[in-house]
């Protein structure tokens, strides 16, 4: 049997995460490259997922702490949806690809990982990215650091 070690989801598998919101308190923190914050706008922020589904898996966050999409006021929600666009454009620049998912799980039965501050996923794809891996082997293959995106990331914003 072969084995495909992925020790860095270690830390996401074993460690609690911060007693407060996770989102709340990386963009507190002012250290946006410690904590892969790309780009901070007026009401919403650019974030890299720590635990991609794809290389360059970014997340468009509000400022503002909520759970409901229907709770943000249309300048969150017309900013929010900016920066999404904004970085399909900085992704399709960077990666040469022209695939995305975008989207919210809203609700813990939707597969919201943080449920109390909702936020918007942008996946880039690739021919072939879906493999047998996360299906058999609970395992995905990410083939770059997060820190070298995230450095060609930062100036497309």
């Amino acid at each position: 049997m072969k084995r495909l070690w992925a020790p860095w989801r270690v830390t996401y598998i074993r460690e609690p995460g911060p007693a407060g919101c996770i989102f709340c308190e990386k963009i507190k923190a002012n250290k946006d490259e410690e904590n892969l914050v790309l780009f901070r706008g007026d009401l919403n922020f650019v974030i890299m997922n720590a635990f991609p589904y794809n290389p360059g898996h970014l997340m468009v966050v509000p400022y503002r702490h909520l759970g409901r999409l229907e709770d943000l006021t249309p300048e969150e929600l017309c900013e929010h949806s900016a920066l999404a666009v904004r970085a399909v454009k900085a992704l399709k620049a960077e990666s040469k690809t022209e695939s995305f998912n975008l989207g919210m799980n809203l609700g813990k039965e939707a597969g919201a990982g943080i449920v109390d501050h909702i936020h918007t996923h942008i996946v880039p794809r690739w021919a072939g990215d879906n493999n047998f891996m996360p299906v058999l082997a609970e395992t995905r293959v990410i083939s770059e650091s997060i820190a070298e995106i995230y450095r060609r990331l930062k100036p497309l914003f």
